[in-house]
């Protein structure tokens, strides 16, 4: 009987860097080496190489799937003899804290909004639909912020469902990292965006199937695409340490950030102190709600310790 490797029977194609780099093809480059250091992330270092060799055949492949979804759609208005409103196309961006998320988020919206057709591309964090603090703390959840039952869920759908009915506008919540709490009173507004781009911890996180049938239980039901940071815990542990380190030489001495306390801790105290976060809060949710969604993504992105991309898998049609 033949053998078939891992790569043959896995739902996923995985290419090398030089491999994905080359799915280029022609893409142009819209994006300058300034532009570029302005949309990294603290610590992340994205460079224009990363861009060449990454996100744009990323932004490729992206081009392709949104036109062979508007032509699904079109194909649908025809079948039922209806003109509904253009739905946009939904990506979600998930991964531990400190892959890189948000600098990916960034990079991805500033080259989609660049094609030719110049589309309307907008993004949001789910940072926003965490319950505010005074929520957390009354229900006990301060430590698992950022655990599935730290957002409010079903605010989070019904901004998705908004978004995807084409109801204008819809509204997100603001959420601010310097006091480390949803921002009362200000919103995001989403006006009917040709891309949507959501990025968060447990965008692509599951839960128990409504008995009654009817409610649409997930996030990711509302993407069109999903992309999953993907590294090893040892090196997300060391970003998680170094960024602390730094904050706490620049956010954290603001006396209005909610860490400020952490602001006169030496070099040993802000270490030990950032290594017990990750090991009591983080490190627990990555292992029981982030790495169990890796595998329901379209594509993953594998960094190094370098933070550079390694390896990417593709999922197959």
């Amino acid at each position: 009987m033949e053998q078939r490797t891992e790569q043959d029977v896995s739902p996923y194609r995985t290419f090398s860097r030089a491999e994905w780099a080359a799915l280029r093809d022609d893409t142009p480059m819209t994006l300058t080496a300034e532009e570029v250091t302005r949309l990294r992330s603290l610590h992340d270092r994205l460079d224009f190489k990363e861009v060449e060799e990454i996100y744009l055949p990323m932004s490729r492949l992206l081009s392709l799937y949104v036109a062979a979804t508007q032509r699904l759609f079109r194909a649908q208005q025809r079948f039922l003899g209806t003109e509904d409103a253009k739905m946009p196309y939904i990506i979600g961006v998930a991964g531990s804290v400190a892959v890189g998320k948000s600098t990916t988020a960034r990079v991805l919206q500033a080259l989609l909004a660049r094609w030719t057709n110049v589309p309307k591309v907008d993004l949001i964090t789910t940072d926003g639909f965490l319950f505010p603090n005074a929520v957390l703390a009354r229900e006990g959840l301060m430590e698992k912020k950022g655990f599935p039952e730290s957002y409010d869920l079903p605010a989070l759908l019904r901004f998705l469902n908004d978004v995807k009915a084409g109801r204008r506008p819809a509204r997100a919540p603001v959420y601010s990292h310097l006091t480390y709490d949803v921002t009362p009173n200000q919103w995001v507004e989403i006006d009917r965006p040709d891309i949507l781009i959501v990025e968060g911890l447990n965008v692509l996180q599951t839960g128990r199937l409504p008995k009654d049938g009817k409610a649409i239980p997930f996030v990711s039901d509302f993407f069109d695409f999903s992309v999953y940071m993907d590294a090893d815990e040892a090196v997300l542990k060391g970003w998680y340490v170094d960024r602390f380190l730094t904050l706490r030489g620049t956010a954290f001495r603001d006396p209005k950030s909610y860490f400020h306390r952490y602001s006169g801790l030496t070099d040993q105290e802000a270490v030990d102190t950032a290594s017990s976060i990750w090991e009591r809060i983080n490190l627990v949710n990555l292992h029981e709600n982030i790495l169990p969604t890796r595998q329901r993504a379209d594509l993953i992105l594998k960094k190094s310790a370098s933070h550079s991309v390694q390896d990417v898998s593709l999922r197959r049609l």
